[in-house]
């Protein structure tokens, strides 16, 4: 199998935006349907009137950090069809200059294709969360520079980042911790953009009225870590074995996350240390996204959209170094046709919650291996320079 180049130079990358231009017209001309951003704005008008944001007898309300609904009150005011126009353009825009910065990065030839062919491919998966104006794809955008800042050691860049990561979804935290550990003297700066996303409310809202919404969100996020009671189907690593009658214990999903996590910490730090500058940010950020969606227990469907775009760059990148592999050929389809399986409602139904954990699980632990087997190549050949 071959990939024609010089199609996919500007193929890849016009279905990305014109798609995105399609969406922006259907948030134009119904921005409720199919969409998020009115549990949005429900919690930005919360905030404004002080009321309680969280209901802690359901976990299907509202699950965002206080300064969430702060960043959204300005889009709140300008309506749901200009605000939710820019709030997907933000998202959108911090996403696909994440990819390009980390394109310029792996440098190389062929650049704009390596770009173009990786969002192609990115593009079924990521396209829902892109539609429905969710928050997944800030997240990813932010969390990516902040990858990138972060192994550069830009302090002020870590800081942005790391904050606007942090109001996107509090599960960006796992990506902080990932930093800290692969930059210990950027934990400072961390721990500041955290306490800065703390605060940012109490320039609003009164203090007595916040210090309750903060304990209520504890409250709320360990309920959701211990109740399996509620209607909320997780699409992690478990619903595989959950639908096959072999449910596992809270006890051991917990365990294994751990494990999964010490080991996830493992392998960074020897991309960081063992592959090229550019290519160790990409596999960083790849493993990180990976067990961010697989085991993570409030993962949704939409939530694999986190992997979609490095997923796809980093096949279009195995492309780059091993054209006509049958590896880069059967992810490619992988990838593209896992995105595909959300679009006809009864192969989405039959398929959800436990095809897209197992299906992402193998295009990340091949890429993963891929890249893991470039950081050995990178020391033995350095072996025989030195010898």
């Amino acid at each position: 199998m071959t990939i024609a180049k010089p199609v996919f130079d500007r193929l890849g990358l016009s279905m990305w935006i014109g798609a995105f231009l399609i969406v922006l017209v259907m948030v134009l001309w119904s921005p409720d349907t199919h969409s998020v951003l009115a549990a949005y704005r429900f919690g930005s008008e919360e905030f404004l009137a002080a009321r309680p944001l969280y209901n802690l007898g359901s976990q299907m309300g509202y699950l965002y950090a206080p300064a969430f609904a702060t960043l959204y009150v300005p889009l709140l005011k300008l309506g749901p069809h200009l605000g939710g126009l820019l709030w997907h353009a933000i998202g959108f825009a911090v996403l696909t200059f994440a990819a390009m910065r980390q394109v310029r990065k792996l440098g190389g030839q062929e650049l704009t294709w390596l770009l173009s062919f990786g969002l192609f491919l990115a593009l079924p998966l990521a396209l829902g969360a892109i539609r429905n104006g969710q928050s997944t794809i800030l997240l990813t955008g932010a969390c990516w520079l902040l990858t990138l800042s972060a192994l550069e050691g830009r302090r002020a860049e870590t800081f942005f980042w790391a904050s606007l990561a942090l109001i996107a979804k509090p599960t960006a935290i796992i990506m902080l911790l990932l930093a800290g550990g692969l930059r210990p003297r950027l934990i400072p700066v961390l721990v500041l953009a955290v306490l800065f996303v703390l605060a940012i409310p109490y320039a609003f809202a009164p203090a007595s009225y916040l210090n309750g919404q903060y304990l209520d969100f504890a409250r709320m996020l360990t309920s959701m870590a211990v109740d399996k009671t509620s209607r909320f189907v997780a699409s992690d690593f478990t619903a595989p074995f959950a639908v096959a009658g072999m449910p596992i214990a809270e006890s051991g999903a917990t365990a294994v996350r751990f494990v999964v996590g010490l080991l996830t910490l493992s392998i960074v730090l020897l991309f960081d240390r063992k592959l090229e500058r550019g290519t160790a940010g990409l596999a960083i950020f790849l493993t990180a996204t990976f067990y961010m969606c697989v085991f993570n227990p409030r993962v949704e469907p939409n939530t694999y959209a986190m992997i979609a775009v490095p997923a796809g760059l980093a096949i279009a990148l195995l492309w780059r170094e091993e054209p006509g592999g049958v590896l880069a050929s059967v992810l490619s389809t992988a990838l593209f046709a896992t995105g595909l399986t959300g679009v006809e409602h009864d192969v989405h139904a039959f398929l959800n919650p436990w095809f897209r954990p197992i299906a992402i699980a193998f295009i990340a632990c091949s890429l993963i291996w891929w890249f893991w087997a470039k950081a050995g190549e990178k020391v033995v050949n350095a072996g025989v320079a030195n010898g």
